[in-house]
């Protein structure tokens, strides 16, 4: 294949190793496999998910629980606090099909009631410490008055409580990992211990962190995992070692449109608006926005050494390599940028290009 402005590469054969790999940890779990589709985006990776036996999945939109309900899906948990600005697509939504929405606060759920033709469930998002959104695990009162308003709407289901345990992803170690999610599950169930002892047993614990369910084996009370990057893992979960390089399942391709041997440096056509600028710390120090890989067959090779994207503006990217390797770069050439964050990279992409040629729209070709 040619490349000659940015594109994004799939390998399918590492997706579909993944989602194996993950299916099969959630059933040696107990766990219900409800994987999160914001990373991939696409109908057609959504569908190697259902081959793999999964019914239920996670979505980060009502943009995004429409495209997929349009495939099919009938259990879409729309995991991100609801937007009462939105509550009229709730109509549609609801109708035919097992819909969850997330909420903190009990403000919302009249709204929801009064929208939705169709039973609801309610899930309770708890923030177990990194202060993005939920209400607080050990706030009794504030969980106490979200699960009464819900028994007292029409059509709502009270149906558990879902945590994201963000904090892994700076935990730089296995064991820094398994203290953040041994604390975090903690704090998960002494949330459901409080609603127990007030009056509202039974409800289930959702959690979903890649690093987690990547590698940590005690998921003693949870009910479901909702692990969405694992699909296509990146340049983070590779320094966080959620994954081995050979995991990673998507890259840019990008063309070298300058050298600067000088600097050690390259330019590629491959920027912010390509990669995110999202970025990661290395293990061998800085931040940087993508590892970088040369073309190998269809796809791309190993890792280049002491290599990364360092600096990103809008269209351009930088890269910073050895003298050696710098030597072997030339304007025209391709390189493979393995990025920080492949959620956001899938983001800013109409399409896939799997490595025999063939075109996959994302939710964003679909809308154009």
């Amino acid at each position: 294949m040619t490349f000659t402005k940015p594109t994004l590469v799939l390998d399918e054969s590492r997706v579909r190793r993944n989602i194996n790999r993950m299916a099969a940890r959630a059933r040696r779990f107990g766990l219900r496999f409800r994987p999160h589709f914001k990373t991939h985006q696409s109908w057609h990776i959504g569908r190697i998910f259902r081959e793999a036996g999964v019914t239920a999945i996670t979505v980060s939109s009502m943009d995004m629980a429409s495209y997929f309900a349009a495939d099919g899906w009938t259990d879409i948990l729309i995991a991100f606090p609801f937007n009462v600005l939105e509550a009229e697509e709730l109509t549609r939504l609801s109708e035919g099909r097992t819909l969850g929405v997330l909420v903190e606060s009990p403000e919302g759920l009249p709204v929801i009631a009064r929208n939705a033709t169709a039973p609801v469930d309610v899930w309770i998002k708890i923030n177990v410490g990194l202060n993005r959104a939920g209400a607080d695990w050990n706030d009794e009162r504030l969980l106490v008055r979200i699960c009464r308003e819900t028994a007292r709407q029409p059509r709502l289901r009270l149906r558990g409580l879902l945590t994201h345990n963000g904090r892994t992803y700076a935990a730089r170690t296995y064991e820094a990992l398994a203290r953040s999610h041994a604390e975090a599950m903690r704090k998960m169930r002494r949330s459901r211990a409080i609603l127990d002892r007030s009056g509202f047993a039974g409800l289930e614990i959702s959690v979903g962190d890649t690093p987690s369910c990547s590698r940590l084996d005690d998921f003693d009370g949870a009910d479901e995992m909702r692990p969405g990057n694992f699909v296509l893992y990146d340049a983070t979960q590779l320094e966080l070692g959620s994954c081995r390089e050979n995991d990673i399942a998507a890259a840019v391709a990008c063309p070298v449109v300058s050298v600067h041997p000088s600097r050690n440096e390259a330019i590629i056509y491959g920027g912010a608006i390509h990669l995110s600028k999202d970025d990661v710390l290395a293990r061998d120090g800085g931040r940087i926005y993508g590892r970088v890989c040369r073309p190998r067959g269809a796809g791309w090779g190993p890792i280049l050494a002491r290599t990364s994207v360092t600096m990103l503006s809008q269209e351009h990217g930088v890269i910073t390599t050895t003298p050696s390797e710098i030597k072997r770069i030339k304007p025209g050439d391709v390189l493979f940028v393995l990025p920080a964050h492949s959620c956001l990279t899938v983001d800013l992409f109409p399409e896939y290009v799997r490595l025999d040629g063939q075109r996959i729209p994302t939710i964003h070709g679909w809308c154009m």
